[in-house]
């Protein structure tokens, strides 16, 4: 899950150095843009690898594209962004750069049910959904998140990065990396597996999936129902999976998460005060924002509106160490 919405906290206007030549280009979006909003959901935890925000209001990002390696740096820049990027894969990012924005998403279209969402909504114009064009670089992260905690799936992917991903191209602001490809992950070593606190079966359906990456590639040309579809053909990724994944590689409005140990709680006490709230009480709560209920469950979580916590954390199991 998204944790508190996906939002990234940007620094404000602190002056860097000319980042040195690289391909450009500048965009003007049509309506309030929060770079921390949109782009937030891409990052896996604080020391992702391959996403940094620095404290010129820069967001920095790396992608292994279909044509290579790239790097990107995004900047607000008076009413419109400037994109520049490095490594082979650079002209296809910036391509995508006004959809990775959210050009594609049309925030207009939602129509707020409930106080506590609307209020949430006029204090965040600038969120937008953000959509990569990338499948496995969501997919393989979420694989990670499957039934553990948060803090697990985020060191599992930053070690796995660092080790098998190759250092970032362009002059980036401290150590980078671009996630492996799928040759890559599908030569690692069981005992890196382990090592990283992935158990046999989250590393068994990454390896699955990148079997089979150029297929799963091309869902992202596909509406999000039909790419939930192939991505679940997999065995091992399921409704949750296939949700985390499309949210961010396709911008998808309606694609909910089901499945989630906590988000049925968090928007059945938001919108109803139920505490105990399951997937079905969920849907229903969401329903009247049918075509919208993933805009919607963002804002729910932005709001930090949130059920006091009456069991323990989670338990971290560290399998490396074992």
């Amino acid at each position: 899950m998204t944790v508190r919405g996906g939002h990234v906290a940007m620094g404000a206007g602190v002056p860097r150095q000319a980042a040195g030549p690289g391909r450009a280009r500048d965009w003007v979006p049509d309506g309030p843009l929060d770079l921390g909003l949109v782009l937030g959901p891409l990052r896996r935890g604080p020391g992702d690898p391959t996403f940094r925000a620095t404290p010129d209001g820069s967001v920095w990002r790396t992608a292994l594209t279909p044509a290579g390696p790239g790097t990107l740096r995004v900047r607000a820049s008076g009413g419109g962004v400037r994109g520049e990027a490095w490594g082979p894969g650079a002209e296809w990012l910036l391509e995508r750069l006004p959809e990775l924005l959210g050009a594609a998403d049309d925030p207009s279209a939602f129509v707020p049910r409930h106080r506590l969402v609307a209020l949430t909504r006029h204090r965040r114009p600038g969120l937008r959904l953000t959509r990569s064009g990338l499948v496995l670089e969501s997919l393989i992260p979420s694989i990670l998140e499957q039934k553990v905690t948060t803090d697990e799936a985020y060191r599992a992917w930053r070690l796995l990065v660092r080790r098998f991903g190759e250092p970032a191209p362009g002059p980036v602001p401290g150590p980078m990396h671009v996630m492996p490809g799928p040759r890559t992950w599908a030569l690692i070593p069981s005992w890196e597996w382990h090592r990283a606190g992935v158990d046999d079966k989250r590393a068994s359906t990454i390896l699955r999936a990148v079997r089979v990456a150029g297929r799963l590639e091309e869902a992202a040309g596909m509406e999000p129902g039909a790419a939930r579809a192939r991505l679940e053909v997999v065995p091992g990724v399921g409704p949750w999976t296939s949700a985390e994944t499309v949210q961010r590689s396709h911008g998808a409005a309606d694609e909910v998460t089901t499945g989630d140990l906590h988000l049925p709680r968090i928007v059945g006490w938001a919108l109803a005060g139920d505490r105990d709230a399951d997937d079905a009480v969920m849907l229903e709560l969401l329903e009247p924002y049918a075509g919208q209920r993933h805009r919607a469950a963002r804002l729910i979580l932005l709001s930090g509106r949130v059920p006091g916590r009456r069991a323990p954390k989670m338990p971290r199991w560290d399998i490396g160490g074992l």
